[in-house]
């Protein structure tokens, strides 16, 4: 394909997100952590609905899950099982989280963790413990929109230049308007995305088969590649222990962009409104997989797997299409980086920085927006141009990481005995197990890496808890106040349900 259109409709759509992203400021002052990092908790529900939609189903929906279904088959379907449980995370967790930040001022997820253990360490910690997930997400994003910027441009702009344009695009609307950019910029890629990925899906099967239906294109794989349509999947490199821990690692990873969205929220009632309606929006990667089943056997040869929508699109589709396509590619891929790269400057300015300079919260608010220059610069952007690996597994290995953090969690939510130096020791065993077991001994018996971790991570934080001392009472109480608003007994105390408190009902 020959045509200049697709670059051009796929540059628009950038530019439109970058006068997207400048403008949602609005006349606010970026000048505080409050404002820069949670967007003031003043989002209502259809714009945390798309924030959060739009940031969780990234370019993995038009070349991840599309590429995994391509080379692994029905494996792919993991993702089903992992957004309906994000879906219901939302729903419970969200407005404690959120009442949280309401009552005690947090903006970063960290930050909660440091108050509840009252440990800046351990807040400083689980900061750089998360980050190594987050930027790893970050660089996935970063990877697929430049590939996205190479294809459409047919091979002008090189893959570096790509990351270069889309993170400087990134930076500059994120630095000027904060979560903010974020919320609107995801809420117009979200609606796109939405629209483009049913558009080419349906066009890719009526081309592939001559009607509507998606059951004839499993019918025919059925026929003809029946080892796609089982568990664990094709191609011989996967296991069923993988792809089973894989799903309990992402499920367990409670990632640091997610609790900002939800503390962006103007209230409690807002992310249960925003949580109810999610499922309705992941319908959007149902189209993009069966386009990656439609090339098992329309492009047998494909060199690399998470091409595949774009190559098949490029082959027979028209043009527009194609540069829709190229748009919509590009805003999943944005819509997940920004989160990511924002999310990891708050909290290293929030949670490591500030504790660690006795920094003022207007120097570490001023501090934090400029962290996204050096971040992008010389980490995510060199990962990004070095083009590491499969998309999925980015991610997969990602998460491994994150979900180290459990014990602060289950600390914060279920377990007042958990102490900082439990959860600190479970931390720090679980994610030196899963350096050495990613890099060392990749994946012992097929199990994840992560998931190695947790087994020794948990044990080691409970162990510890107990020997311990956990944290003051008064701080124990606040917590868990809202954490358990039906009553929580502790050391013989009932803690009094608060749901009625402003902070809860607001």
């Amino acid at each position: 394909m020959n045509s200049v259109w697709p670059l051009v409709i796929t540059l628009v759509y950038v530019a439109i997100a970058m006068l997207i992203g400048l403008r949602a400021r609005a006349g606010q002052h970026m000048n505080t952590l409050e404002e820069w990092g949670v967007a003031g908790r003043s989002m209502g529900p259809v714009t945390l609905y798309l924030l959060i939609a739009a940031g969780s189903v990234s370019a993995y929906t038009f070349m991840g899950a599309p590429g995994w279904a391509y080379s692994k088959g029905v494996a792919v379907f993991y993702v089903a099982i992992y957004l309906a449980y994000l879906a219901l995370v939302a729903w419970y967790f969200g407005p404690k989280v959120w009442a949280f930040g309401e009552r005690f001022g947090h903006v970063t997820q960290a930050s909660a963790i440091a108050d509840r253990y009252q440990s800046p360490g351990l807040g400083a910690l689980a900061a750089l413990v998360m980050s190594v997930g987050s930027i790893a997400y970050a660089v996935l994003q970063t990877v697929g929109s430049a590939y996205i910027l190479f294809v459409m441009s047919g091979g002008w702009i090189p893959v570096w230049l790509g990351v270069v344009l889309v993170l400087s695009c990134i930076a500059v609307y994120l630095y000027i308007s904060g979560q903010r950019a974020i919320g609107r910029t995801n809420a117009f890629q979200g609606i796109l995305m939405l629209i483009v990925a049913w558009a080419v899906g349906l066009w890719a099967v009526h081309s592939a088969t001559g009607g509507l239906s998606f059951g004839a294109v499993f019918e025919r794989i059925q026929a003809e590649h029946g080892e796609f349509l089982t568990l664990p999947g094709a191609g011989g490199d996967m296991s069923f222990s993988f792809w089973t821990t894989s799903i309990i690692v992402s499920m367990l990873s409670f990632m640091p962009p997610v609790w900002t969205q939800w503390m962006s929220a103007s209230s409690a009632r807002t992310i249960r409104r925003s949580a109810t309606w999610l499922p309705t929006y992941y319908v959007v990667i149902l189209p993009m997989v069966v386009v990656g089943f439609i090339g098992i056997y329309s492009l047998p040869e494909l060199e690399r797997a998470d091409t595949v929508v774009l190559e098949y699109a490029m082959a027979h589709l028209p043009v527009v299409l194609v540069g829709l396509l190229g748009a919509g590619t590009l805003a999943a891929s944005m819509s997940s980086s920004e989160p990511f790269i924002h999310s990891v400057a708050l909290s290293w300015g929030k949670d490591v920085l500030q504790p660690l300079l006795g920094l003022s919260n207007a120097r570490t608010a001023m501090l934090t927006r400029w962290l996204i220059l050096p971040l992008m610069a010389l980490i995510i952007a060199p990962l990004a141009i070095a083009e590491p690996g499969s998309l999925v597994m980015i991610l997969l290995i990602g998460l491994g990481f994150a979900s180290q953090v459990l014990p602060a969690f289950i600390g914060m939510f279920f377990w007042p005995r958990a102490s900082w130096l439990g959860v600190m020791a479970g931390v720090v065993t679980g994610f030196l197990v899963t350096v050495a077991l990613t890099t060392l001994w990749p994946h012992p018996l097929g199990i994840h890496a992560g998931f190695w971790g947790l087994m020794l991570n948990l044990p080691v934080f409970i162990v510890v808890s107990l020997v311990t001392a956990p944290a003051p009472a008064d701080v124990i109480e606040r917590f868990f106040r809202i954490a358990a608003p039906h009553g929580l007994t502790r050391l013989g105390r009932a803690i009094p349900d608060e749901r009625e408190s402003p902070g809860w009902s607001r």
